[in-house]
């Protein structure tokens, strides 16, 4: 995974160059713009990465950055800075899934630590979305009839429960289960469990046992 990064979005160039050289003192990796169009030009949501942006800015606000990247389904953590911060902004910005919102003039430390523990918060999402892609990788290669049966067993059904329920025998039901077992690498049912709570948990894959995997 890439080194961590920080996007700054501000039209005032001197803070602008502030934020860099606060950011770089603490050894973060940062990358500065004067504008919403042109970060946006830049952004790679693949990177584990905080976007730290005015709120007031000529064009496209920060609230209108922050709305644009989550209506296209990107979830970096986002720090909105302002001078002039009220609180139908605030709530407005929090619906949306803000994740701190600070005024002008702030306290470096608060800004640090806030940057600190949403860079770690989104690389643990993206190992969980890397596992959780992984799981329904291997969901696809599951037959409809032995997605069935993952079904039941993850709702706790014994064999024999399952066999009646399909209509098919016992040793077809233990069949299945070893080729769930063997497709999805799991090495215990608690495993196999524990892997499709997860995935049930993921936005990304609400449903994730229906047969289009």
């Amino acid at each position: 995974m890439s080194l961590p990064l920080v996007y700054v979005v501000d039209d005032e160039q001197p803070m602008r160059e502030s934020l860099r050289f606060l950011l770089e003192t603490v050894r973060l990796q940062v990358k500065t713009y004067e504008s919403a169009p042109k970060f946006l030009s830049e952004f790679d949501p693949e990177l584990n990465a905080v976007l730290v942006t005015d709120l007031r800015m000529p064009g496209m606000s920060g609230i209108e950055l922050h709305e644009h990247l989550y209506r296209n389904g990107h979830r970096i953590p986002v720090i909105i800075i302002t001078a002039h911060g009220d609180v139908p902004t605030v709530v407005r910005a929090m619906k949306q899934g803000a994740c701190e919102f600070l005024e002008k003039p702030f306290n470096d430390q608060i800004l640090i630590d806030a940057i600190q523990r949403l860079l770690e918060q989104d690389r643990e999402r993206r190992i969980k979305a890397e596992a959780n892609r992984q799981v329904a990788q291997k969901l696809r290669s599951l037959t409809p009839r032995e997605l069935q049966v993952l079904e039941l067993v993850v709702e706790g059904r014994i064999n024999k429960q399952i066999a009646s329920e399909l209509g098919v025998g016992v040793k077809a039901i233990e069949a299945h289960r070893a080729r769930i077992m063997d497709k999805m690498q799991a090495e215990s049912v608690q495993e196999l469990v524990r892997m499709m709570t997860l995935l049930r948990q993921s936005p990304e894959y609400a449903n994730p046992l229906r047969p289009s995997y």
